[in-house]
């Protein structure tokens, strides 16, 4: 089991981002952050005016868009929409519920479960998501489910975004909740742990505390404890 896959899924503000990067940079693998890639259609879609419920403007939009991951020079990744780096303009609050509603309709989920797959083959990988153990990577050599209570997710979410966004705590913890219920109840790929995958509470940890647990999981399953 030297070239494994990893998937991480969780809902937001568990650390996924930090967490998945740190966990394989330690393995010397590559990061997939698989929800950049919804935020990509979803920005696309805004700009063309395309409803997230309208499926046949994204099937239209699909066969015509380009995502492609680069790596950058602090070993990270940058989302490409064709040629223009989007990596930044898709973390906006709107964006984010865009996606959560784009992600649910199953044309769009179609069009990026192949490119999800392809950036798997040769394993040696961490992907990001919220359904990659459970639909994505059903076979994935180890899952895990990172979470947090709420309200410290919704605290760290307002660290990273407040300054950049302007919203207050309680706006941030508003749209958490509504983009938690919405991935949780849509109907398909819902947001939930794989039965298989290891469970982690974030919740008082550190990151290199969460990444060293992570570590101690990985190690087990190689030595097929």
């Amino acid at each position: 089991m030297d070239a494994l896959l990893i998937t991480i899924d969780g809902p937001a503000g568990a650390g996924k981002t930090t967490v998945s990067r740190r966990l394989a940079a330690r393995l010397g693998y590559r990061y997939i952050d698989t929800g950049a890639l919804y935020r990509g259609v979803a920005l696309a879609a805004s700009r063309a005016g395309v409803a997230p419920d309208d499926d046949r403007a994204l099937a239209d939009l699909c066969r015509g868009l380009r995502l492609t991951f680069r790596g950058s020079g602090e070993g990270g990744q940058r989302l490409f929409l064709r040629e223009e780096d989007v990596t930044d303009l898709i973390r906006t609050p709107e964006i984010s519920l865009l996606a959560s509603g784009i992600s649910a309709r199953p044309v769009v989920r179609g069009f990026l479960l192949e490119l999800q797959r392809e950036l798997g083959r040769a394993k040696r990988a961490v992907f990001e998501g919220r359904d990659m153990g459970t639909v994505v990577f059903p076979g994935a050599d180890v899952k895990f489910y990172l979470d947090a209570e709420p309200g410290e997710r919704a605290r760290r979410r307002f660290t990273e975004s407040a300054a950049a966004t302007g919203q207050s705590l309680e706006s941030v913890a508003a749209d958490m909740d509504r983009r938690d219920r919405q991935d949780r109840s849509r109907p398909v790929a819902p947001l939930k742990p794989a039965p298989d995958a290891i469970r982690v509470d974030s919740t008082g940890l550190s990151i290199d505390g969460v990444v060293d647990c992570m570590l101690a999981h990985i190690a087990a399953r190689r030595a097929g404890v």
